[in-house]
């Protein structure tokens, strides 16, 4: 308690109004003086109920700058897929044995990509996966034939996000030692992407509140119209 009291004494910038997107990046950054690269979180409020089907917000983004997160990819395939696959740099690749491994308990990846025709074989996953956001799902690319191409878009940058029972979308958009600009890209992306997988049901304002924060560091409001700007 004492080390937590004695970094907040250290934090600088106001935290109770919004700032211009630039400024805010600048403020996380001064903020995350942990011992280690602190990683920059987006958290966004939509004005959406996830309890409608159609006010759930879910899709996949492509940062520009990628995620400064080695991300470990695990592909459900057989034969030349599976082979795709390892060529193209998945951490963990196999066919049954692999979803028997998963069952029994082997969670050492961060993203699960699957070919449709072993998605019965999947299936079996739901009740693991499932509660982690982890399930392949067509929507956000980690159901496809093209196993290679969605093994680097994995490794290089993309990132699946969706509204938690809240409302809010939660995700990574970097590193502490990520450049302003390689930060304000991704932010950027993200709210697009955002922007794009607007539900149907959605009524009313949609984006209602944007903050940066990192690992360790407070977070601080984003005035929308900067992003835009």
């Amino acid at each position: 308690m004492g080390k937590q009291a004695k970094r907040t004494k250290t934090w600088t910038g106001d935290t109770t109004v919004a700032h211009a997107l630039d400024a805010a990046v600048k403020l996380v950054k001064a903020n995350a003086n942990a011992k280690f690269d602190e990683s920059i979180e987006i958290a966004v409020n939509l004005g959406v109920d996830p309890r409608h089907a159609d006010q759930q917000v879910r899709g996949v983004v492509a940062l520009p700058s990628g995620t400064g997160r080695d991300v470990r990819v695990a592909v459900i395939a057989k034969d030349a897929k599976a082979a795709e696959a390892t060529a193209a740099g998945a951490d963990i690749v196999g066919g049954e044995e692999l979803v028997e491994r998963i069952q029994g308990g082997f969670m050492e990846f961060d993203r699960v990509i699957a070919t449709p025709d072993m998605m019965a074989l999947v299936g079996r996953l739901g009740k693991v996966l499932g509660p982690r956001g982890m399930m392949p799902n067509p929507r956000v690319g980690t159901v496809t034939p093209n196993v290679a191409q969605a093994v680097k878009d994995a490794k290089g940058g993309s990132i699946e996000f969706r509204t938690e029972k809240t409302g809010i979308i939660h995700a990574g958009i970097g590193k502490a030692s990520f450049s302003d600009e390689a930060l304000l890209i991704n932010v950027k992306a993200m709210i697009d992407a955002l922007n794009k997988a607007k539900p149907s049901g959605a009524k009313g304002t949609y984006i209602k509140k944007v903050s940066l924060s990192s690992t360790m560091g407070p977070g601080f409001k984003v005035d929308q119209a900067s992003i835009s700007a």
